[in-house]
């Protein structure tokens, strides 16, 4: 599988997996200080090829997704879940520990965040859905995250990605009607 997109990453054991599971070009962050010369990289990386941001499903991970998402307008989004990125001995986590097939699946998946942010699902929605501030909220945000391909979110985070992925009241409906099902089979 090739990728024409640059894909951002975290470090060299992230580059190393990546490449053994794509044929594609990264980009190194290394850590979450990002010096404003990895920024201009990725930034000329955006103009001539695009971008994949594809970073821990972690705080830091997502403090550098943030900081490249608001630096580099358009950039694409990969995200895995994560239970996929635990290292084998259970001291890790991180891209580099996921399998082949995941970061595939990742990059296959990835979306653009959108610039002009319509409101289609409501704060209220999510409160009505048990998926705010509720008992057993946590887990339904990590089985829609999943279902969405939007990773995994705090509520306030929710809110913003289903906005800004412009994911539809139906996709909604029909993500949250799964989770629901599986609570049922439980």
């Amino acid at each position: 599988m090739r990728i024409k997109e640059f894909i951002v990453v975290e470090g060299k054991d992230d580059t190393t997996t990546i490449k053994r599971a794509v044929d594609a070009d990264t980009i190194e962050t290394n850590g979450s200080a990002i010096n404003e010369e990895t920024i201009e990289k990725i930034k000329r990386a955006q103009e001539t090829r695009g971008v994949i941001i594809f970073t821990d499903p972690d705080f830091p991970g997502e403090k550098i997704r943030k900081t490249i998402a608001e630096k580099v307008p358009g950039a694409k989004h990969a995200f895995l879940p994560k239970e996929v990125a635990i290292a084998k001995n259970g001291k890790g986590l991180g891209v580099e520990h996921a399998s082949l097939e995941a970061i595939r699946n990742a990059l296959r998946d990835a979306q653009t965040m959108s610039e002009s942010i319509q409101e289609e699902i409501t704060q209220e929605d999510l409160i009505m859905a048990g998926l705010v501030g509720g008992p057993g909220s946590k887990e339904r945000r990590i089985m829609l995250g999943k279902l969405l391909k939007i990773g995994y979110t705090n509520g306030k985070q929710l809110y913003k990605r289903l906005m800004m992925f412009q994911i539809s009241r139906q996709e909604f409906a029909e993500a949250l009607a799964v989770v629901i099902q599986e609570e049922k089979n439980e």
